[in-house]
């Protein structure tokens, strides 16, 4: 992908910002501990070896809320929109719930559908949504002029020129810009944050939760949370 698809006047235009993020993540590994014991104790121990057996923190994330730091202890072989296979982590937010759903229901969806095992299978699943806060240099690609490239940075699924971006943005240190902030590919108008910098984010004392639960088909992933349901359609050759 060229460098020319940008000019490097561009990041000059990264400002600070504030904003209040929503992410989810599966809350179902302390039920599957709880499965292997037969009292709390047992599974006190256990959570104590499992925790052990984890990569080490990065130290700019030592101190930090699990919620936050989880995205940046871990490299996966598998890439995502901003961050290239076995590269360090991201923090991927979004404004809304139902951005947060929409960009859940693709990544269960492809998961189920790369699976042998699980393709013909329906995977039901519990998801806590809870609300972080940004703080920092952001660079707003949703703007001019970065939005002139908004088709090529949305793509439904070539995310070389954002991980390219992701690359020479984390390679900036005056001033290092903390985040991202972007349009979600899955949902029109949601908008999304990349947060590259983990003291960017805090997460108060009493931040917002909600619990939701997911089932996941080749046809369709469902959302529910209370009295709201959502669901996403993206077939067997995706969006």
């Amino acid at each position: 992908m060229s460098a020319s698809l940008w000019q490097q006047e561009w990041f000059g235009h990264a400002r600070p910002a504030r904003r209040k993020l929503w992410r989810g993540v599966e809350a179902q590994h302390r039920v599957a501990t709880m499965r292997l014991v037969d009292n709390t104790a047992e599974q006190e121990l256990l959570e104590q070896l499992l925790e052990g057996s984890k990569p080490a923190l990065p130290p700019d994330s030592r101190g930090l809320h699990y919620l936050i730091s989880t995205p940046f202890r871990y490299t996966s072989p598998h890439p995502s929109r901003y961050r290239p296979a076995n590269e360090p982590g991201i923090w991927y937010g979004a404004e809304e719930p139902e951005t947060v759903a929409a960009e859940l229901a693709y990544w269960r969806w492809k998961f189920l559908v790369e699976s042998d095992g699980l393709r013909q299978a329906q995977v039901v699943t519990e998801h806590t949504f809870f609300q972080a806060q940004f703080r920092g240099l952001e660079l707003d690609l949703t703007a001019q002029p970065w939005a002139r490239l908004r088709d090529v940075l949305r793509h439904g699924d070539n995310y070389s020129a954002c991980q390219k971006l992701a690359r020479e943005v984390r390679e900036r240190s005056t001033p290092p810009i903390a985040a991202l902030h972007y349009e979600s590919a899955r949902r029109e108008g949601g908008l999304c944050e990349a947060v590259l910098v983990p003291r960017a984010l805090s997460l108060p004392s009493l931040h917002l939760q909600q619990t939701w639960i997911c089932k996941t088909t080749r046809q369709l992933v469902m959302f529910r949370h209370d009295d709201e349901a959502l669901e996403y359609a993206f077939g067997q050759d995706g969006p």
